[in-house]
């Protein structure tokens, strides 16, 4: 007969082991590397082509500056409560909102990340940089949400986001 301390053994054994399990449905780390590989520098990259940026108010541009500093330290929490603080500003701001969609991305809240990229979406340019996060976002969030096909779909549509001039011009 097993005793009480072999129960207890096996189940730390498990709980061990499950902890050291990886979920097939998180790809990546989604902290700030992720971002910048995934989403920011595939986007620059598209970025040769037009480009469309909202009106820009001196204080939501203050605030989105402060919330790119602590994100660079680390402070994500700080980083989204600053973007909070523009939104109430400038709510209809895609920068802003794609920003925030970032930081909801590293923060692994992969729901708000959703939502932030596509209110971006909804009311930001069909072209350009900011178009090509909003997707690269949306493709991320997708598939950390476990929504594969919508991963890929949202990828080939950050794609569709660059717009060049014709090479006669």
């Amino acid at each position: 007969m097993a005793r009480k301390t072999d129960y207890i053994a096996l189940a730390l054994l498990l709980l061990t082991l499950a902890g050291c399990s990886t979920s097939p449905t998180q790809p990546g780390e989604g902290g700030p590397n992720e971002v910048d590989a995934r989403v920011r520098e595939p986007a620059r990259q598209d970025s040769e082509g037009v480009q469309v940026h909202p009106l820009r108010n001196p204080a939501v541009e203050e605030l989105a500056t402060e919330a790119a500093e602590a994100e660079k330290i680390g402070n994500l929490d700080q980083a989204a409560v600053l973007l909070e603080r523009a939104l109430r500003i400038q709510p209809r701001n895609p920068e802003v909102l794609q920003h925030m969609a970032e930081v909801q991305l590293q923060k692994k809240d992969y729901e708000q990340a959703l939502n932030f990229a596509t209110r971006s979406y909804d009311i930001g340019p069909r072209v350009g940089e900011i178009c090509s996060r909003n997707w690269r976002t949306i493709s991320v969030a997708r598939e950390y949400l476990g929504n594969p096909s919508g991963s890929v779909e949202a990828e080939e549509k950050a794609v569709s986001c660059k717009s060049t001039k014709p090479r006669e011009l």
